[in-house]
């Protein structure tokens, strides 16, 4: 044994080629923490022993490595920009150690090698993987950039082109594509990756392949003219710009960096990459991607601990098809979990079974589905009129007409139909789950799954607790709603829930906004300036003008502070019967492009429709507009998380992210606080008191601001 630690260990081969293995202990993966790094440089030294021939890197475990300890990492943000300048060419070292051994190297790349990861397999000669190995560069999706070597060896590998796609985007890239561009050298089978490397690196040491030839490509300025590297550069920073907009720095500036660093040696060229890694990672854009990060691995492992007393769900069924139920069919069957879709009419079960046929085409002719797997969907998906087969069902989601009486008239039908243990689920987005659970005889089988439209795209499912459902019922429907593939939040039971009860203070500031003499498209324009992805009229008009009034109804009726005083705009389009796309007009206008999309247009007809609600036209800066949404949506998410409608701020925030498109780069409603301060946000609030409760803080939040405190620690 030539090193041993409790990250790595090296040892000698017969060959006398040395393995140095990850398998860093009490972790499933491999990750580069500051132990590993540490390790990795003292294993570095032994590796400088004349006797060795060569050097092998792999993993111990299923991963080679799959990129920082994102804690530990981040952490290092908050320290000054020279501290990070300085552990980051620390780091360096290890890696410009490693590339310059006197001696081939090889890494053995067995599944995913990301980030840090793939840092590491580059600055050896060469990359054998598996058919399975998963390699990239997933950082411009945290708000930063490669910082240990990605931006600096991947052009000089595989081209500018290439390192531009692979580095702006993100994108996990597999073995196929990697080895036809050139990141690994080849692919073989698991049990024959040790002998590969072996024997290339005593090719190598015979002469059959110059490594020190690709050393000097990874170590020189690109060998591109000045126009080429203007074609390659600018051409790519145009295009990841316009996809991945304003608000996210972080592609646009790799691709900078790489040009700024393209005419360099690999020193100059590193503190490129230094420089820019440190101008992100202190970036409030960074911080709230990361945490999204994290959110993301907080809810999969409390949707782990709470699926753990999940029913087995083998057979699912609908009731109620159409649109939204052919969506959850569809969804159900392709993941696996047959389900029976039943309607009371065969127009209800057509259109439910065309929306799943429809949702499998275009997954074909996207390449992502081939025609027996949609056969095998679409045989999954049983459609009846009847309710023959429910009795062997494990899980019914209910999802017909949003009324109160006709839902408590087919759960009660229901239940005397399946098994004493199935467990039945609704599919509202504003009833109340403990109202429904009246017509129950056993209502702690009985909980809410509030699906989001459309349900193959959105990923948010609302797992609503009511006061009798059973942890049984709530462990099965978040187990259901992930085999789906979607994100369960599980939320406690009131009017419109969690994302619907913040939603609609948003919509009731931009109704006071019209009333007070606003232009409707100004705060559209201004709203999604901000980020989100379309405007609060635009939404309005996706939703249905009809669903956005029953909804209001809902609301207002549960909180006061959520009723209107005046006449509002999608009063005055309910009462026209212009109810956005699904009428052709509504705030705007709607006809079909070439898919058969709805594109918007103007609707000439609004500003007469408006006068009757709009008080005398007045002008309002950019920024009492977004202060005037932000403050109604951000203060009720507030309330939410006091009133234990969620346990924690993350939840809070996932479901806005997940459920309603609230700007990512933004963090959510309670980082969205935290980022202006708590005090600071209360003083804005402050300025709007006499529009109502629905801009007044509550004593928590008050007294949370006056201890300096945040939501997220």
């Amino acid at each position: 044994m030539i090193y041993q630690g409790n990250a790595l260990a090296v040892d000698l081969l017969p060959s006398r080629v040395a393995h140095l293995v990850f398998d860093l202990k009490g972790s499933s993966v491999n990750k580069f923490n500051q132990q590993t790094l540490e390790e990795l440089q003292a294993a570095v030294v032994k590796l400088e022993d004349p006797q060795i021939k060569g050097v092998i890197f792999s993993s111990a475990k299923p991963a080679f490595i799959v990129g920082a300890d994102i804690k530990e990492f981040t952490a290092k943000f908050d320290e000054p920009e020279n501290q990070i300048m300085q552990w980051l060419e620390e780091g360096n070292k290890i890696f410009n150690k490693i590339e310059d051994l006197s001696i081939p190297t090889v890494t053995l790349i067995n599944g995913f090698a990301l980030g840090g990861g793939f840092e590491m397999a580059i600055c050896t000669d060469y990359r054998i993987g598996t058919s399975r190995a998963v390699v990239g560069f997933p950082e411009v999706k945290l708000g930063i950039l490669p910082g240990f070597g990605g931006t600096v060896r991947m052009p000089r590998l595989i081209g500018a082109d290439n390192a531009n796609h692979w580095i702006g985007s993100g994108s996990h890239i597999k073995a196929k594509q990697a080895f036809e561009e050139g990141l690994l050298d080849a692919i073989v089978e698991e049990d024959n990756l040790l002998e590969a490397a072996v024997t290339l690196i005593q090719q190598s040491n015979e002469g059959k392949f110059d490594y020190q030839k690709i050393r000097q490509r990874k170590t020189s300025p690109l060998p591109l003219s000045p126009i080429e590297l203007n074609v390659a550069f600018d051409t790519a920073k145009a295009m990841v710009l316009s996809k991945a907009g304003v608000h996210y720095p972080a592609p646009g500036t790799a691709i900078q960096v790489m040009r700024d660093a393209a005419t360099l040696d690999r020193a100059g060229a590193l503190e490129i990459e230094h420089r820019g890694f440190v101008s992100l990672a202190k970036s409030e854009v960074a911080a709230n991607l990361v945490q999204m990060f994290l959110n993301d691995q907080f809810l999969a492992e409390k949707t782990k601990k709470l699926s753990a007393n999940a029913i087995e769900v083998r057979q699912a069924a609908v009731l109620g098809a159409g649109i939204m139920g052919g969506g959850i069919a569809y969804q159900s069957a392709l993941k696996g979990t047959p389900i029976i879709m039943k309607d009371i009419v065969q127009g209800g079960i057509d259109l439910g079974m065309s929306e799943a046929q429809k949702l499998a085409n275009k997954q074909l002719a996207r390449g992502k589905m081939d025609s027996t797997k949609m056969a095998k969907v679409i045989i999954n998906i049983k459609p009846s009129l009847t309710y023959e087969g429910f009795d062997k069902t494990d899980i019914v989601v209910e999802a017909v007409i949003e009324n109160s009486d006709v839902k408590k008239k087919v759960l009660s039908e229901l239940e005397e139909l399946v098994r004493d243990d199935t467990i039945i689920a609704t599919n509202t987005s504003t009833i109340s789950v403990d109202e429904l659970a009246t017509a129950l005889k056993q209502p702690e089988n009985f909980c809410g799954m509030h699906f989001f439209n459309p349900v193959p795209v959105m990923p948010l499912v609302e797992v609503i607790r009511g006061t009798r459902s059973s942890e049984a019922a709530i462990a099965t429907a978040v187990a259901y709603a992930k085999r789906m593939g979607k994100t369960p939040i599980v939320v406690n039971n009131c009017p419109g829930f969690l994302v619907n009860r913040i939603l609609f203070p948003y919509f009731g500031a931009f109704s006071q906004l019209i009333h007070d003499g606003a232009n409707f498209r100004q705060i559209d324009k201004v709203m999604e300036t901000f980020g989100w992805p379309m405007g609060p009229a635009y939404l309005l008009d996706v939703i249905g003008i009809d669903t956005a009034v029953h909804c209001q109804e809902v609301m207002a009726d549960g909180f006061s502070r959520m009723r209107h005083t005046f006449d509002s705009a999608t009063d005055k389009l309910y009462e026209k019967k212009w109810f956005g796309q699904k009428s052709g007009n509504g705030f705007y206008l709607y006809e079909p492009d070439k898919r058969g999309k709805p594109k918007k247009h103007e609707n000439p007809d609004i500003d007469t429709l408006l006068e009757g609600v709009r008080s005398t036209p007045r002008d309002f800066t950019d920024d009492e507009i977004v202060e005037r949404m932000m403050i109604a949506m951000c203060l009720e998410t507030v309330r939410c998380l006091e009133d234990a409608i969620v346990e924690t701020p993350i939840e809070a925030d996932m479901g806005l992210i997940l459920g309603i498109g609230f700007p990512t780069f933004r963090g959510g409603a309670l980082r969205y606080i935290d980022s202006i301060g708590v005090k600071a946000f209360c003083d804005i609030a402050d300025k709007y008191r006499e529009l109502g409760d629905a801009y007044q803080p509550t004593e928590k939040m008050v007294a949370k601001a006056a201890a300096g405190g945040k939501y997220y620690g």
